[in-house]
């Protein structure tokens, strides 16, 4: 469990901090800031598009195996980075570290279910949202700590002598997970590539100056989405997880989740800009009236993780997304001139509903299918986590293009409206039934 949770938490703070180092590489290599911004799109892109075939290579190699294969292929890939003498090697090893990023991802909530007993499942996706929140509120602080004492390399090299003990660590204590005899749906593979992709770099180029561009490769990626669908109806253990997406109670939860996504990067996207350009607040203290979010969902999420063996995570979600809907409406009629104290509480109620949420959501998510399924139930968890985000940023982006100055009000009030379409999602999970 330590070696997930330290896995978990350098791709995490990876993620975080490659976004801090943009301007410091930019200028490093002597490129543009548009040809820089590939060295997180190209990540980010990457885990998208692999986190379901990486869950198929789960079942059939055993969830083991490919959780080794991605910590070593983030390990060699940080190097990658590290060592790169020009933006187009820095990219490539991004794309390298994205795919071991995606099998670290898809398969985490698997291996835990596979480690834990059924009466301790919530304790270990509490620890795994913990250490989430923990390297979503360090990475900027730790970016900043190491920019200013080493070159931009570091960011990448601090990964290697962690991974270098995880490796090993890992192969040696983690049980075996035998893999099922089964064919790789590598045409599903395609479609799958094809779908995510278009839409992810579609919906993240929406509000540029090529609308009509990004409006087309939308539609394209749909198109392919929707013979994908067609294609793994077929599958007796479908890529994308048809035959779970049939439980009603996993359904829900997976609706519930990309809900929640969609608030939280809505809210974490524009606020920056209103501390910043409305309420004049610095980037440091910008930084630190963002952390009570991340830092109570910390606190958190172990709490929900006890409560959740009492309570039905259908009551737990909904709690915790009326409090997430509640702090966000109340940033959004924040007075005038409101001092750190009026920001910061709101912060917290925010962070509190998201952690009193997530962790109940999650542990439905994994254990509503059959464990033979553990792996796709896994890569569900982050495939929500990336469809609402997408769909969060590019409808921040729409909103900041039509609205300007009062945008990042108007995108905390929809992010309201989304968290509160989550609690009655998560309600219906009350009615819903598991499978016999």
């Amino acid at each position: 469990m330590v070696c997930i949770l330290l896995a978990t938490t350098l791709t995490n703070l990876d993620a975080a901090i490659a976004n801090v180092a943009l301007p410091t590489i930019a200028h490093g290599f002597g490129t543009s800031e548009g040809a820089t911004v590939w060295v997180v799109n190209i990540y980010q892109l990457t885990v998208a598009v692999c986190l379901l075939p990486a869950a198929a290579m789960g079942e059939i190699f055993g969830l083991k195996r490919v959780y080794v294969f991605g910590l070593v292929m983030f390990t060699l890939a940080s190097l990658g980075c590290a060592l790169s003498p020009n933006i187009d090697i820095l990219i490539a090893a991004r794309l390298f570290q994205g795919i071991g990023g995606a099998c670290l991802a898809a398969l985490s909530p698997a291996m835990i279910r596979s480690i834990y007993p059924r009466r301790l499942i919530a304790d270990g996706f509490a620890l795994l949202a913990l250490m989430v929140a923990v390297s979503a509120a360090l990475g900027p602080t730790v970016a900043a700590l190491i920019l200013s004492i080493a070159s931009w390399p570091w960011l990448f090299l601090v990964n290697v002598p962690f991974c270098l003990v995880t490796v090993p660590l890992f192969q040696a204590i983690a049980p075996a997970t035998p893999g099922q005899k089964k064919p790789f749906d590598y045409s599903g593979a395609v479609l799958n590539a094809l779908a995510f992709g278009l839409i992810v770099v579609g919906v993240g180029s929406l509000s540029g100056e090529h609308t009509v561009a990004s409006l087309l490769q939308i539609c394209a990626g749909l198109v392919c989405f929707a013979v994908f669908i067609l294609q793994q109806r077929q599958r007796v253990t479908p890529m994308l997880p048809l035959d779970l997406l049939r439980i009603p109670v996993f359904a829900l939860s997976a609706a519930t989740s990309v809900c929640s996504y969609i608030a939280q990067i809505m809210a974490f996207v524009s606020l920056p800009f209103l501390f910043q350009t409305v309420l004049h607040r610095s980037a440091v203290a910008t930084g630190l009236l963002i952390t009570p979010w991340p830092v109570l969902v910390a606190f958190t999420a172990p709490v929900a993780g006890r409560l959740s063996t009492r309570y039905p995570a259908s009551l737990l979600g909904s709690i915790g997304l009326t409090l997430l809907a509640a702090g966000l409406l109340l940033l959004a009629a924040l007075p005038s001139l409101p001092g750190d104290l009026d920001i910061a509480w709101r912060m917290a109620l925010c962070g509190i509903g998201f952690g009193l949420f997530q962790t109940p959501n999650n542990t439905a998510l994994m254990t509503a299918g059959p464990v033979t399924r553990n792996a796709a139930a896994s890569a569900m968890v982050a495939v929500a986590r990336t469809v609402g985000w997408s769909l969060g940023s590019a409808l921040v982006a729409l909103i900041f293009a039509s609205r300007g100055a009062d945008a990042a009000l108007e995108c905390l009030g929809i992010g309201a409206g989304f968290a509160a379409l989550g609690v009655v999602i998560s309600g219906v999970r009350l009615f819903a039934t598991r499978p016999a």
